[in-house]
């Protein structure tokens, strides 16, 4: 037995640190598995609780240098989210205030060039003020034996700062080597204002990345109108129990979850299932909370509250998503395992080559290339270049009325080769509907006769029965009382409705009651060659006619199937139902290749067989028979229409019973690979490109040796790069 717990971390910075807790935590007894979150400042961990508990694992954390507590209680999801909306904000303008003024304080110096003591007064005031985390941490990762984005500024400021302060108190230890006394004050006050500027774009760019978590987290109202009494009276949503009559007005939101008991009217749905025109209710409709009412007024009897409503669930899944990691991520965890410590030895062996191979000015040149390497180091760009792309990407989907169940579900939807649908309920509707009423040839076109048959079909308890009787009533007939019911396994059901002896079902049951079906029979084969379910149906010992049942296909289906071959899908049909009306659906929906006839055991061996041919097979399902398959696939997609046995199964939950929904989510998710990719390709080349270059490389050929604050300013911007192109993922239609 497992248990999870997110425990909130401060102080993560960069890839190295987030590398760092996530290493140890993994190495934790008791602890099954971890993913620690650079943008969320947060680690999910999965422990056995046998062996370990949730202060164990936190103080696992705090042994890496970093802060952690067990997470608080917040009274909801929108009250927890604002509060990490308000952290976030008050951590932009700290970082901004610091680097602004920073900043002013840089270019004063560097314009009005005011004497060594005043600059050293300044750049020790920035220090010790703006720059104080980046020398504290550094510190602390040091005393754990690690290294981080922290320790190269802080070598690289500190050893700028050092020397600059012994050229201001001894300029004779340099003048006398017939060198100038170098002072860099102005660099490491500059050096620090960008990097804090960037800090401060970053930490707003990050934000924004969970601007679909907090959007949606804060459609639960703060208060719900109950009815006690006959009188109406406003109660915060906590106080709401399972079982009181709401009410909800016209354009207001639903305050939790139940089912209509009084109105009707439109609902606006589209926050869970991303379908913009209202969904119909009328008594015994269910209902969710933070969707808005229509133009009438509704009564409902709350259910699900709290953890157990749809709008929690969304949230916790969309979390638990974003906080997840993706297989890209796993490169980048190597290559910032050992960053930082590669980075120091290239900035000692480019002050050793400057200074052995330089001329006059060797030690200067030498030491400001060693500085410009340990400040242009950026690992913060390898951290943030899969997260980013994750969070954001996840947030769309909820918008769009899916959920990706992690970053490793969001990679595999995109490199799906082949599409297995089931059909009742995934292609169709699942919700078989009176089609067809035809009459013997030659009898008058009055329907008399279906009145008693489905009258009869309302007694019977075979599952198209209903349908009959449901269509029945719809054209206006009314349902009366049957008598002496009985039920012929194989062949259908016979009884007596007002008097009159009613008989309906196959072949076989007309040939029981000795009647001849030739009349009908080029009906019954037509319509059972369009997929539909025929029966015959005889009134006082004369065949009446034919009737058909059928389930329809969802209105989007063949459009999205359409839209799966163009992507260069294979799309196949998997059905229990019988060859010939698998085939008709799969004909109306435009699927080529159909499987049918086959039992859950039967889905899972179609779909090895896939996996065995090398294809990365996604299952669209909604029922109990599809969760094993669902769970056997490489992406398990359940229509949120569905059981929730088949939810729990798939990798890809839909709002909305629709498959236009899954050309969505493949699409979002092959974009959000290549997002993922640029952004790993970006920073990767960013500092394969710029260490060579701050080290000295266009020296020779160009005389070209950057600045620490040119290096600083590169450093700022890389880091801000990978989150806004991670951005442009919000914009996928």
């Amino acid at each position: 037995m497992s248990d999870t717990i997110t425990i909130p971390v401060r102080g993560m910075h960069c890839a190295a640190c987030q590398g760092r807790v996530q290493q140890e935590l993994e190495r934790a007894p008791g602890v099954t598995g971890a993913a620690v979150n650079l943008l969320l400042n947060s680690a999910t961990v999965h422990f056995d609780p046998a062996v370990t508990t949730p202060e164990r694992i936190v103080e696992t954390v705090r042994s890496t240098g970093y802060d952690a507590e067990l997470p608080t209680v917040a009274p909801s999801h929108a009250a927890e989210e604002e509060e990490r909306s308000r952290a976030a904000a008050a951590e932009f303008r700290d970082l901004a205030t610091k680097s602004l003024t920073s900043l002013v304080v840089g270019v004063g110096v560097m314009v009005l060039m005011p004497p060594a003591p005043v600059q050293l007064a300044l750049a020790t005031f920035v220090m010790l003020w703006a720059g104080r985390h980046f020398y504290l941490r550094a510190w602390r990762a040091f005393r754990h034996h690690s290294a981080d984005m922290n320790t190269l500024i802080a070598v690289g400021t500190g050893a700028a700062y050092v020397l600059s302060l012994v050229a201001t108190v001894r300029p004779g230890l340099f003048l006398g080597q017939g060198m100038p006394a170098p002072v860099y004050f102005e660099a490491v006050i500059v050096i620090i204002a960008l990097i804090l500027l960037g800090n401060a774009l970053e930490a707003r760019a990050r934000r924004q990345t969970s601007a679909a978590l907090r959007a949606i987290a804060s459609l639960q109202p703060r208060t719900a109108r109950m009815v006690r009494g006959g009188s109406e009276i406003d109660v915060p949503v906590e106080e709401v129990r399972p079982g009181d009559t709401i009410l909800v007005r016209p354009g207001e939101r639903l305050a939790v979850d139940g089912v209509v008991v009084e109105g009707e009217g439109g609902v606006d749905e589209s926050m869970l299932t991303g379908e913009s025109l209202p969904v119909a209710k009328v008594a015994g409709s269910t209902v969710f909370g933070g969707t808005v009412n229509g133009t009438r007024a509704l009564r409902y009897r709350a259910t699900a509250l709290g953890e157990a409503s749809m709008l929690a669930g969304i949230v916790r899944l969309l979390r638990e998503a974003q906080a997840s990691r993706a297989p890209m991520q796993r490169l980048a965890d190597r290559i910032s395992a050992v960053f930082v410590p590669v980075v120091l030895c290239l900035a000692v062996t480019t002050f050793v080559a400057w200074y052995l191979l330089a001329g006059p000015n060797a030690p200067l040149q030498a030491f400001t290339a060693a500085v410009s390497v340990l400040i242009i180091a950026c690992p913060c760009a390898m951290g943030l270049a899969i997260p980013t792309a994750v969070m954001v990407a996840t947030g769309r989907a909820a918008e769009l009325g899916f959920l990706l169940k992690g970053g490793e579900a969001l990679e595999r939807v995109g490199r799906v080769t082949t599409v297995l649908l089931d059909k009742t309920g995934t292609v169709t509707e699942g919700k078989p509907v009176l089609t067809d009423v035809l009459s013997v040839p030659g009898a008058a076109e009055s329907l008399e006769w279906l009145g008693p048959v489905a009258s009869l079909e309302a007694a019977s308890e075979h599952p198209l029965a209903a349908a009959v009787a449901e269509g029945a009533r719809s054209r206006g007939i009314r349902i009366s009382l049957v008598t002496e019911l009985t039920s012929r396994p194989g062949q259908g059901v016979s009884g007596v409705v007002r008097g009159t002896a009613v008989g309906v079902g196959n072949e076989a049951m007309m040939a029981s009651l000795g009647l001849d079906i030739a009349p009908l029979r080029p009906a019954f084969d037509r319509l059972a060659g369009e997929g539909k379910t025929p029966f015959y149906a005889a009134v006082n010992g004369s065949l009446a006619g034919v009737l058909a049942v059928a389930d329809r296909i969802r209105p989007s289906s063949a459009a999205a199937i359409k839209g799966l071959r163009q992507l260069g899908l294979e799309v196949i049909i998997l059905s229990g139902d019988n060859r010939r009306t698998a085939e008709a659906i799969a004909k109306a929906a435009g699927v080529e290749r159909v499987v049918a006839e086959v039992l859950p055991e039967g889905k899972i061996a179609e779909v090895q067989k896939r996996q065995a041919s090398g294809e990365v097979v996604a299952m669209v399902g909604d029922g109990i028979n599809d969760a094993p398959a669902l769970a056997a696939a490489d992406v398990g997609i359940a229509m949120g229409s569905g059981t929730d046995v088949a939810a729990e199964a798939g990798d890809l939950v839909l709002m909305r019973a629709d498959l236009d929904t899954v050309l969505h989510a493949i699409g979002l998710s092959r974009r959000a690979r290549a997002v993922m990719r640029q952004n790993l390709f970006w920073a990767f080349v960013y500092n394969v490109i710029g260490i060579p270059v701050a080290a000295g490389a266009l020296y020779p050929a160009f005389q070209v040796l950057l600045s620490p604050v040119v290096a600083s300013a590169a450093m700022a911007l890389s880091s801000v790069s990978v989150v806004a192109n991670s951005l442009r993922l919000r914009r996928f239609r």
